[in-house]
């Protein structure tokens, strides 16, 4: 007797036997149980979820006379009469199953619907099976439509498609549609446990992990990787042997690689590529259990104890995810998804996976990497003299110094009145001095018209040394007249309790407690008065005043230790924390711009070879 492989061996023969497709079986026991039986059915899914499973099941029920050969339309169809017989093997003359990929024309349509006009010879229905509808041509779906949509009583159509999108909505609206989904890994496991059982069959935890994540969602494809690794191991599954036979990455380099990455181990990432270089395992499937395992983590970050506990790997899964930050997690899963793409485009794909895990390192939110190396920078260029001048150029130096005690002393005083007493001290000390001290005897010189971007390169670092409010100049010429500035921002009315409603919001804003419109409302906000469980809130725009937001910001308020409930009015703003936050920030923006403005050289620079300040090109850091 032949060999029959597992996936046919095993194919559901009823309702109870179908695994994973819950909600299609509920539905289609209780319009059977019913009677309330639609004349058209649409079964849509990826391959090997059941679709032609389900449609020889449905079959039977409507045509099930039952053992002893009285019974009518069931849910649960007997199995053994004739009807039930011929249908699993496939010679029951009243249900008809067509291939539209191989019989797509509106010929073989036409010859199907021919048969339509004839009452069923043997069964209760004519059942017409046409699966891989979406193959069939346009005028193929057009001779089908009216038999579709008015068929005789004694006739059921059955679709199957892999792709409804290439379905007409005129066929879609004349058929109830079904979606099956793709199975969990956990269900596709219990099973592979089950038919592994009947067979007889060693097997380990470790193993069925591997083929039902391989399955990608398909029983059948499951049962075909069973079958495979049966003959692989000689009888016998293993983890080892099937992730030989599949050739998947073994899991402890996926968590090397991870843990190398999290501490910035460079030379770690590459030795580890060429040691799957070495065994010859694909750096697309190294990829792919990288992207599982950071989804695993990223789980395990947000919700502590979500994993499973059940796989040997959790525990190993929960430490890598407390020892790489939340927002890396995220680059380095994209990474993963985008760098498979990548493989086909280099010349050796384990040169790419290299490249697609350096980058990484590349891009670091975190700059661990580089932290050292910039810290052991920084104090080179402070404690290093700056380079020498090439010959024929003036490039100026200032003292910082004096000006770094005169904000040190103006401690939390305005900005802009910060920056004018730094001004007058260093004023004072130069006394009557009305040279900078980057003038010379020959500072009057005129200077050619070629040597004029001297003074360009030598404005960036008489910026840069102003030490009181770091800011950013860039010293571009503009022929054209310099805009307007921009309108002021709304007027500020500073009020007692616009300063506490400030000190509450801001906090919740900068840790990100609050988003999106329960933000805005913070922020637009003016508490007008204070009761004892009561706050008022009034904010200009209908829009922010919505029940949610309201709710929800109260329910963050009593998480950061106010009581409190809230009502919200309409009318005019004048103290909010975003009016608060604009007018800081103007704060600041004003005094960049005395800085410059102030400045001899820039001042020269403007008297004398008429140099402007391009607008928008000075900001505050």
């Amino acid at each position: 007797m032949s060999y029959l492989v597992l996936a046919r061996k095993y194919r559901p023969r009823n309702f109870a036997e179908m695994v994973g497709q819950g909600h299609v079986v509920q539905a289609l026991s209780n319009a059977l149980s019913s009677g309330r039986l639609h004349h058209a059915y649409l079964f849509t899914g990826t391959r090997g979820v059941g679709k032609t499973t389900v449609a020889r099941i449905l079959a039977k029920s409507l045509n099930c006379v039952g053992a002893d050969g009285q019974g009518g339309i069931t849910a649960t169809p007997c199995g053994v009469c004739q009807a039930c017989v011929d249908i699993d093997s496939g010679r029951f003359v009243d249900y008809t199953e067509l291939d539209a990929a191989s019989n797509r024309s509106v010929d073989e349509m036409q010859s199907l619907l021919e048969q339509a006009v004839y009452k069923p010879v043997q069964g209760r229905f004519k059942v017409f099976m046409i699966d891989e509808v979406h193959m069939l041509t346009g005028h193929a779906f057009n001779a089908m439509l009216k038999t579709l949509e008015e068929p005789p009583d004694y006739l059921k159509f059955v679709l199957a498609t892999t792709d409804p999108q290439k379905v007409p909505v005129t066929v879609l609206s004349r058929c109830l549609q079904f979606s099956l989904r793709p199975m969990a890994p956990e269900t596709v496991r219990e099973h592979l446990q089950t038919v592994l059982a009947s067979e007889q069959i060693t097997s380990d935890g470790g193993s069925l992990r591997l083929l039902a994540r391989a399955a990608r969602g398909s029983m059948r494809d499951a049962l075909s990787l069973t079958d495979q690794a049966i003959a692989f191991g000689a009888g016998r599954l293993d983890e080892a042997m099937v992730r030989q036979m599949l050739g998947s990455v073994d899991q402890s380099y996926v968590f090397q690689l991870i843990e190398a990455l999290a501490q910035g181990d460079g030379a770690a990432v590459c030795a580890l590529c060429e040691v799957l270089r070495a065994h010859g395992l694909s750096a697309a499937s190294a990829l792919e259990d990288m992207a599982g395992v950071l989804q695993r983590m990223a789980v395990c970050q947000v919700s502590a104890g979500a994993d499973d506990d059940t796989d040997p790997d959790a525990a190993r899964i929960a430490a890598l995810a407390a020892i790489l930050p939340r927002d890396e997690t995220q680059l380095l899963y994209s990474l993963c998804l985008h760098g498979r793409a990548d493989l086909g485009l280099a010349p050796d794909e384990y040169a790419a996976l290299t490249m697609v895990l350096l980058r990484l390192l590349a891009f670091k939110p975190a700059a661990v990497l580089a932290a050292g190396q910039a810290q052991t920078q920084e104090k080179k260029s402070l404690n290093s003299p700056p380079p020498a001048s090439p010959p024929g150029k003036r490039v100026p130096v200032r003292d910082s110094a004096p000006a770094e005690a005169g904000v040190a002393r103006a401690g939390a005083q305005n900005p802009v009145d910060a920056v004018r007493q730094e001004m007058d001290l260093e004023r004072d000390k130069q006394g009557q001095q009305t040279e900078a001290p980057w003038q010379g005897e020959d500072a009057t010189e005129p200077v050619p018209a070629g040597d004029a971007h001297l003074f360009d390169e030598a404005l960036q670092p008489a910026v840069a040394a102003v030490p009181a409010t770091r800011v950013i100049g860039i010293p571009v010429r503009s022929a054209s007249p310099a805009a307007p500035e921009p309108a002021a921002t709304a007027s500020l009315e500073p009020t007692e309790e616009g300063a506490f409603w400030h000190a509450v919001v801001q906090p919740l804003v900068d840790s990100g407690a609050i988003q999106a419109m329960v933000r805005e409302l913070a922020l637009q906000s003016q508490l007008v008065a204070r009761d004892e469980g009561l706050w008022l809130l009034r904010v200009e725009r209908e829009s922010l005043n919505q029940p949610a937001n309201r709710e929800r910001l109260a329910g963050v308020l009593r998480t950061a230790g106010h009581a409190v409930d809230l009502a919200v009015e309409i009318g005019r703003v004048s103290d909010c924390p975003a009016r608060r936050n604009s007018a800081a920030s103007q704060g600041r923006l004003d005094a960049a711009r005395y800085l410059i403005e102030s400045d001899p050289f820039v001042q020269r620079m403007v008297r004398e070879f008429g140099a402007k300040i391009v607008p928008g090109s000075v900001r505050p850091l």
